[in-house]
């Protein structure tokens, strides 16, 4: 009956969206879980530090060469090749899964032995000891991203059938793994559990779909051929599109390299406010956008123009519609948030205060980051992945010129500094340069938003400009009463509760969401907004048990 259940087939676009969005939300909260025991267990310092830096070129590999770049390519292929023969599709898929787990071999091998020397560049902040340790720790993680390109090789067949269940359940399975390293591998082996843990969560990550794609009529076979059509053609669509996410990464390990040069645990705060604004991104603009890709694809592969444009336009309302209320409840509610979900053990005042700020800052480019994603992935389905890379490289360069030149102002004390600090409430918070990082991170982003819109637009004319300024000025009004009324019970709550206890904060952050929430519905209901109406409609039906 497991079995069964997770290799049932999902036949639409809302289903697949949904279960992806509840997967996404369940690895959210293992992923907030994670960190919640990585700061009480450690604090915002230097041992945090060493793991998110070592954890920097494994992740780089596994994000580059697998998680987007291969898997956005064999979506496509292999649908092509299943139109034509199951075997054949079977045949290129073999092909490609042994060529690349050839290549990544080859690669970790490679990065094993000069990890010394890539990290001395990476982290020049870093000596002695603290270097040391980071070496270990990239070493004993680079078995993960092995492990993590068999998986999603696999994932993006699965996906194809339309067995969205199984995939959604992977990162699932990689969190309880890490999570399993902090609890059971730390006590007993120091801070090299937590890269155990990565380990583990890898082969989790592999573990719960490999039995799927057997059902499914794949044989393994010894194909290796290097000159097969398909192979050629995967590489050909991959190449940009690695281009693009090796840009992006870039983006991280530049951060983490002037991180490095910080105060100690700037790294870390970094990381953690990174992770808490990556959960609506994840949670609904990657649900959306994964979900939409496989229908995208096929639209453009049959010539249906018109399908292709009404599904980009439901999809780009949607996630809209859904992160912008989130996005402003995040900088609104930014020190509760970090507060209630990171605020044990170790995790310090002062460490909560940076935090806070770095994700209040990161909040302004959520629906950049959430509508790049959808953006990127039309760009796929067209079988170009050569424009989003080199708009991706453009926002690169704008992303490190920015926070050098933030990080470079922050160091004085003028009329910018003090706005940002009074604006962020840190003025008497100590090395509080890393705020300068998210800060150039979403004005990247949303410069690379724009340019995708305009290059896309220019390609298929996708974007009803009408239509979208119509949705954007709604969405606006309501967004002005959600700041209005949250802003409000936010006040009001302070004076109710204890705001020195847990339950306190967590009241305060609760009551102000779901009135800022309800009042966000409320409104778009009155504007007679499509997006709210199908979730009325959703619930209805839910409730009268159909």
């Amino acid at each position: 009956m497991y079995k069964r259940i997770l290799n049932s087939e999902t036949k639409t676009i809302n289903r697949a969206a949904v279960i992806l969005a509840v997967s996404s939300l369940l690895s959210g909260i293992l992923g907030l879980f994670r960190d919640r025991l990585l700061a009480g267990t450690f604090g915002a310092g230097s041992e945090l530090d060493i793991y998110y830096a070592a954890f920097r070129i494994p992740d780089f590999i596994a994000m580059v060469l697998i998680m987007g770049s291969i898997s956005a390519a064999i979506i496509p292929l292999f649908s092509e090749y299943l139109v034509k023969s199951k075997e054949e599709a079977w045949k290129f898929f073999s092909n490609l899964l042994n060529s690349f787990l050839l290549f990544l071999v080859i690669i970790s091998i490679l990065m094993i032995i000069f990890v010394p020397q890539i990290l001395r560049l990476i982290v020049p902040g870093f000596s002695g000891e603290k270097l040391q340790t980071t070496i270990t720790l990239t070493r004993i993680m680079f078995l993960s991203p092995i492990l993590l390109g068999i998986s999603n090789i696999i994932s993006g067949v699965l996906r194809v059938f339309k067995r969205f269940l199984v995939t959604s359940l992977s990162p699932i399975m990689y969190n309880i793994g890490i999570i399993s390293g902090i609890l059971f591998f730390v006590p007993r082996i120091g801070i090299k559990g937590l890269a155990w843990g990565v380990v583990f969560g890898a082969l989790l990550h592999l573990l719960v779909q490999a039995p799927i794609i057997f059902s499914l009529g794949f044989k393994p076979k010894r194909a290796l051929d290097f000159c097969h059509p398909g192979l050629l053609k995967a590489i050909k669509l991959t190449l940009p599109r690695t281009l693009g996410l090796a840009a992006s990464q870039i983006n991280l390990i530049v951060i983490t390299a002037i991180g490095s040069t910080l105060a100690a645990g700037s790294i870390a705060v970094f990381n953690l406010a990174d992770n808490l604004q990556r959960l609506p991104v994840t949670f609904i603009a990657a649900s959306f956008s994964t979900a939409a890709f496989p229908f995208l694809a096929l639209y453009f592969s049959r010539k249906e123009k018109e399908k292709l444009v009404q599904e980009f336009l439901g999809v780009f309302k949607q996630i809209i519609f859904f992160i912008i209320p989130i996005s402003l409840l995040i900088f609104i509610l930014r020190a509760q948030i970090v507060r209630v979900i990171l605020g044990t053990g170790k995790f310090a005042w002062v460490d909560t205060q940076l935090t806070a700020a770095c994700l209040g800052l990161f909040s302004i480019g959520i629906f950049a980051y959430g509508l790049s994603l959808l953006v990127s992935k039309t760009f796929y389905a067209l079988q170009d992945t050569k424009t989003p890379a080199l708009i991706a490289l453009a926002s690169i360069l704008v992303n490190v010129c920015l926070s050098f030149f933030f990080i470079w102002v922050l160091r004085f004390n003028n009329i910018f500094s003090s706005f940002l600090t009074r604006f962020l409430d840190i003025e008497k918070v100590d090395n509080s340069l890393v705020v300068g990082l998210p800060l150039a991170l979403s004005i990247s982003g949303i410069i690379q938003l724009v340019l995708l819109l305009a290059f896309l637009y220019k390609k298929v004319e996708i974007i009803k400009i009408k239509e979208i300024l119509d949705f954007i000025v709604k969405i606006l009004i309501c967004s002005i009463l959600l700041i209005l009324a949250s802003f409000l019970s936010l006040k009001i709550m302070a004076q109710l509760v204890n705001m020195q206890t847990f339950v306190g904060v967590f009241l305060q952050a609760a009551v102000s969401s779901v009135i800022g929430i309800a009042i966000y519905c409320v409104a778009a209901l009155m504007l007679r907004l499509k997006e709210i109406t199908t979730v009325k409609k959703y619930i209805f039906r839910k409730l009268n048990g159909n």
